[in-house]
């Protein structure tokens, strides 16, 4: 594998480990975010506070829950970086 192929697969590993550790959240924020835009909408409180606590509880809540499993993911992605950058650069 060269340079420019190690470089490649190293990106696409880090946009596919950004996915697995964003995504899980992100989905819980929109899942938030759609329900309290439905409530506002058939309420008709337009309070900004709102839409913003409890995105903010639920973002603590999964973070919480799912902090760990995040961070071995990015451990074994680390781990990964930099066993190619050894294999690239060579073990002196």
């Amino acid at each position: 594998m060269t340079e420019s192929d190690a470089i490649a697969v190293a990106g696409q590993q880090a946009l596919w480990t950004a996915l697995l550790i964003g995504g899980p959240l992100l989905g819980a924020l929109l899942a938030v975010g759609l329900v309290v835009a439905l409530l506002q909408a058939l309420t008709q409180v337009q309070e900004a506070a709102l839409a913003f606590v409890p995105k903010m509880l639920v973002l603590g809540v999964a973070l919480l829950l799912g902090g760990s499993a995040g961070m071995s993911v990015l451990r074994s992605f680390a781990e990964m970086l930099f066993d190619r950058i050894v294999a690239v650069g060579g073990a002196a």
